[in-house]
């Protein structure tokens, strides 16, 4: 098996439990629980929050939407009209619902020649009819009989039109259509007679009253191609609405009147509370009044007869046959898909690749982050579509220090060059040998401008079934502060052989001609804003019979196969890093003089996952 490059880990303390006890806090992080796999980040994804000074992951920040946007055209679209457009964009910008790639607008009519110029020797612009094609598969609107008149606003056109090109209205004419049928049975009105009794009031007809001749019942007239859903539902909607207002009436107690105010108003609520306290006369005449709501008749009132024609479904079932695999919609295409509101048949899902319709494109957000404790902003772009800058943006690695691991390598080298060389992380390592002792070589960089002191603790032994032994050879250090790289040359020669002379310590005077030993308790080499410590391992073997063989007199050892990733040596490093800092002045109108000045120690502590390598099987 291959080995693997090393890598660092930062563990965020969201996963954290809320009240943790006290014997939990000297407990050692496990790399290897299932849980821990949600907290661990590199330190390139991980935020930092200068209230809390804790690190924040894309999992705990809280974010708010600060502009929605096309991704073709770079449309800002307003929130306001996301609750009534949708979350596509209601430009000309589509996507092929084969490939999913750009569509693009062109003329279904040949050019003209050029020879045929306009009285301005002008080349004559095209001409409808127009069609969407795709420049990658050749897919094209017109192989399902989508074809537009105008090169603009395809989004409004294709609302308008079926598959097939058969056109459908839009919302707002089935409102206006609505509004004339309506205005047109008002001036021609129901007919009323005026009945009266025989003998002037006490007869049997009893008095004279307005009544309303009864309408016969419509006849059901099945709709030739079918309602789609969007016109069912809006008709359905206007007849439900039209009968609730006439059974319940325009009282001021009637449930209908809630409708214009919403439930949490004083007016609402009064009305609510009336339905069930106070039984006046009023209220018993109106509750006589009440009339029975009757069901859609027709389908201008929303009524869909259902297709029960077998025929129907044989057919499709021989289509699907006779069109195989290839002329079938895959689950992907039809996820892609929009829900086509124009058609009835399931509800405008596509079974047929000639089905598929141009999608619009989904819109995408920029948005800002807060802590989850304290809502501070961490991380807010720019409001502009066009641009990729950030108004906020505190990563961690700009506060805390950055850890890089590689193989220390002792091999001699020549004496122009480093006595001791590191292989570079970012190649994949060799396996390593169990029970062969290992160095590594951590460097810790400091981006701050104040000194950092640093402290490492790791177990003796990682977690697991097969524990390695792990030691630092340096576990306290200091980092110089993040100064300007031409301060650091202007030093005195002293001050820099002082601090690259760290390697040659301890050699006996012969360090140009012996590789550099590493000591406990030295760093490898320092920098302006950097050290090295050195980390030696000793990885555990994988045999289950050593493991059975090392076992204590009533323990349990769970001796089952190798499980995944179990043979990946990762070592849980517990950082401390202490600095000093301004004070930070919250009251109004702080004294001059030493107050002003004053500095304050602060210090923070997190959790993170050196990952060595992979040890061998054999």
């Amino acid at each position: 098996m291959a080995g693997i490059a090393p890598y660092v880990y930062f563990q965020c303390p969201c996963s954290d439990p809320a009240q943790a006890d006290v014997e939990d806090d000297d407990r050692t992080f496990d790399p290897r629980a299932p849980g821990s796999n949600y907290s661990l980040y590199p330190l390139e994804y991980l935020l930092y929050c200068e209230d809390c000074h804790q690190l924040r992951c894309p999992r705990c920040v809280a974010e708010e939407i600060v502009t929605y946007y096309c991704p073709n055209c770079l449309f800002e679209v307003p929130g306001s009209n996301i609750k009534s457009e949708g979350n596509r964009c209601t430009r000309s910008c589509f996507q092929c619902p084969i490939c999913i790639g750009p569509l693009s607008v062109t003329s279904l009519e040949t050019a003209p020649a050029p020879a045929l110029l306009a009285a301005d020797n002008a080349p004559a612009p095209p001409s409808g009819p127009y069609a969407l094609t795709c420049s990658y598969c050749n897919w094209s609107s017109s192989e399902v009989g989508l074809k537009f008149d105008k090169p603009n606003g395809i989004y409004s056109q294709l609302q308008r039109l079926r598959n097939g090109g058969r056109s459908r209205q839009t919302p707002k004419e089935r409102k206006e259509s609505a509004s004339r049928r309506k205005d047109s049975a008002g001036v021609s009105g129901p007919v009323v007679t005026i009945t009266s009794g025989g003998g002037g009031g006490g007869g049997a007809g009893g008095p004279s009253l307005l009544e309303p001749i009864s309408e016969a019942p419509k006849e059901v007239v099945p709709d030739a191609e079918g309602l789609d859903v969007e016109t069912q539902f809006y008709n359905l909607r206007s007849f439900y609405q039209a009968q609730l207002a006439e059974s319940n009436g325009r009282g001021a107690g009637s449930i209908s009147a809630l409708g214009d105010l919403g439930f949490n108003s004083p007016g609402s609520l009064s009305r609510i509370m009336s339905l069930y306290t106070g039984g006046g006369l009023a209220d018993k005449r109106a509750k006589t009044r009440v009339r029975t709501m009757r069901e859609a008749l027709d389908a201008d009132e929303g009524l869909q007869v259902a297709d029960l024609d077998e025929d129907a479904a044989a057919a499709t079932v021989a289509r699907l046959r006779r069109s195989g695999w290839e002329g079938t919609a895959s689950a992907e295409q039809r996820g892609w898909q929009v829900p086509n509101v124009g058609e009835a048949e399931l509800h405008g899902r596509a079974r047929f690749l000639d089905e598929l319709r141009p999608v619009p494109y989904l819109l995408r957000t920029k948005r800002s982050k807060r802590c989850p404790v304290c809502r501070h902003i961490i991380s807010k772009p720019e409001a502009k579509v066009g641009t990729t800058r950030f108004r906020i943006r505190l990563v961690a690695g700009s506060y805390i220090p950055s850890i890089s691991i590689r193989r220390l390598s002792s091999s001699p080298a020549p004496p122009s060059s480093s006595s001791a060389t590191a292989v570079g992380s970012a190649v994949p390592q060799p396996l390593l040998a169990p029970l062969r002792p290992a160095q590594y070589l951590l460097t810790f960089k400091n981006p701050i401008f104040e000194s950092v002191k640093v402290t490492l603790a790791t177990p003796a032994t990682t977690p697991g079934r097969f524990a390695s032994r792990v030691i630092v050879l340096c576990p306290q250090f200091e980092i110089d502060a993040n100064t300007d790289v031409w301060d650091e040359a202007l030093k005195d020669g002293g001050d820099k052989d002082r601090r690259r002379s760290t390697r040659q310590d301890g050699a006996g005077g012969h360090g140009h001609h012996q590789a550099h030993q590493a000591e406990p308790g030295k760093i490898w080499e320092r920098g302006r804003n950097w050290v090295s410590v050195v980390v030696e391992v000793v990885p555990a073997s994988l045999s289950l019979e050593a493991l059975a063989a090392g076992k204590k007199d009533g323990e349990d050892v769970d001796l089952g196969p190798l499980r995944e990733d179990e043979d990946i040596l990762e070592i849980p490093m517990f950082v401390r890093i202490e600095w000093e800092a301004d004070a930070a002045h919250d009251e109004v109108g702080t004294a001059a003089g030493k107050d002003k000045d004053a500095r304050e120690k602060r210090e923070m502590a997190y959790w993170c996952v050196l990952g060595i390598g992979r040890i061998s099987q054999e």
